[in-house]
């Protein structure tokens, strides 16, 4: 029998440790149920040594050893151990040698969007769209950064006092954030956002109420008629997966070239082209910015260019790269509106350093961008786009735009949804543009 068989039903459930076991409390039952974890690491260190973390060692054969390790181990010590315990027990022991210990069990759970590890003992999960506290803890800080440091050095990257703030990833694209002391005042912090296993469709998104319909069938003709896009949104509000959705609606016979501080983006076409960010080394030198992959993008002949997050002075080459041929680019900003999108990138391209009035940037960024597509996460934690805007032009220093959908919570209910994402009413001035390029949107998906 596998040891996925075993486990069966034996899973905890992370809000209850004790599992029923009303003369014992969760404290006692947590604390006996690690000494013994700990015996048994304890009991494999002596018989293997270093062979136990050199990461040669075969799953199976491991699984057979911490199970005799368990049998020896309740030999001379025994105590009470059911059959759902102890597989419990040969998962966490096979986690911590292969894999990121008490962290696994929840990157294998498709509920967890994110992971949050305030301290060693204290870990956060967020499940459709709320935090909640779990009682899986690492042994101590030493334990959590080496699950920090294994994670970190897959990727390229390190994490120590020289260098306490990390960006990395994990193997399946989802994007982890370490901070250790110093700065890190009450001990190490991991943060992971995680990606689905499989990519979301457009399907996923009108399903969950993301979008509408109407919503999606525009945005595609967009993205198909290559008109520039800017996702805007708060941190956690969903951008990157609507940029991924909208990114899988580029022809397949484009030529992509997606820049990214952590490489996330899942993109179904098949000539892709995927560069990432790096950090300085520990001499201070090597480094490459995501300026630098736009600048380097431009001279490997891109059909389309999509950048993950524009949050520095790479905003005024994405603008060159827009208004120089480059159509149809895609790219996300922290924002809080899509006014306030616009107004980032320019205080963004400020930061080049470049002295350029502020209506020569403004007619810029008007110049480049087409659309923007705003996302919040509303207070029930659902995640939807409130905003589409098309960006008209300058009336003085002042930037036009007007909302083709927006979100109307006066549609939704306290049982439901909030609310719904409606047209406006307004058709979009690109729709000719659109038309010469043989794209057609029916003018009823504008109409509320």
């Amino acid at each position: 029998m596998s040891l996925a068989q075993r486990l069966g039903q034996a899973s905890i459930e992370l809000a209850s440790p004790a599992r029923g076991l009303e003369e014992v409390s969760a404290y006692e039952y947590l604390s006996e149920q690690m000494l013994l974890k700990q015996e048994v690491q304890d009991y494999l260190m002596d018989s293997m040594g270093q062979q136990l973390y050199s990461g040669r060692i075969d799953a199976e054969r491991l699984e057979r050893l911490v199970y005799e390790a368990i049998q020896s181990i309740l030999v001379s010590n025994p105590r009470p151990l059911s059959g759902g315990d102890r597989a419990r027990i040969v998962q966490e022991v096979i986690d911590d040698v292969l894999g990121n210990g008490p962290l696994e069990q929840l990157l294998r759970d498709d509920d967890v969007t994110e992971i949050m590890v305030n301290r060693y003992d204290t870990i956060y999960v967020e499940r459709n769209g709320k935090i909640h506290p779990t009682v899986l803890r690492f042994s101590d800080e030493k334990h959590l950064r080496q699950a920090i440091d294994r994670i970190v050095s897959r990727v390229g990257r390190r994490v120590d006092e020289a260098s306490p703030m990390v960006d990395a990833r994990l193997p399946d694209g989802s994007r982890v954030n370490a901070v250790v002391p110093p700065i890190a005042v009450d001990g190490s912090s991991l943060t992971i956002r995680k990606f689905a296993r499989e990519p979301y469709t457009a399907f996923d998104l009108i399903t969950l109420g993301t979008l509408t319909r109407p919503a999606t069938d525009v945005l595609r003709a967009c993205v198909q008629g290559r008109l520039n896009i800017l996702i805007s949104g708060g941190t956690g509000s969903g951008k990157t997966t609507t940029l991924n959705v909208m990114s899988s609606f580029i022809p397949d016979d484009d030529r992509i070239i997606t820049i990214e501080d952590a490489a996330e983006l899942q993109l179904p076409q098949p000539h892709v082209m995927r560069l990432e960010s790096r950090p300085a080394n520990v001499e201070g030198q090597g480094q490459v910015t995501i300026r630098d992959l736009v600048r380097n993008s431009l001279r490997m002949r891109p059909d389309r260019i999509i950048v993950g997050e524009v949050r520095d002075a790479a905003a005024l080459d994405m603008l060159q790269a827009m208004n120089t041929g480059h159509e149809g680019s895609l790219s996300t900003v922290h924002a809080n509106t899509p006014r306030d999108a616009l107004s980032r990138i320019e205080t963004m391209v400020l930061m080049a350093g470049m002295e350029m009035p502020i209506r020569v940037i403004r007619e810029q960024v008007i110049s480049a961008m087409d659309l923007v597509v705003h996302q919040s996460r509303l207070r029930d934690g659902t995640r939807h786009v409130t905003q589409i805007s098309e960006i008209v032009g300058l009336d003085g220093d002042t930037v036009l735009m007007h909302d083709l959908f927006s979100f109307d919570y006066s549609r939704g209910s306290e049982s439901g949804p909030l609310g719904h994402l409606v047209p406006s009413g307004i058709v979009p001035h690109f729709t000719e543009r659109l038309r010469d390029r043989g794209i057609e949107i029916p003018v009823e998906l504008f109409t509320r």
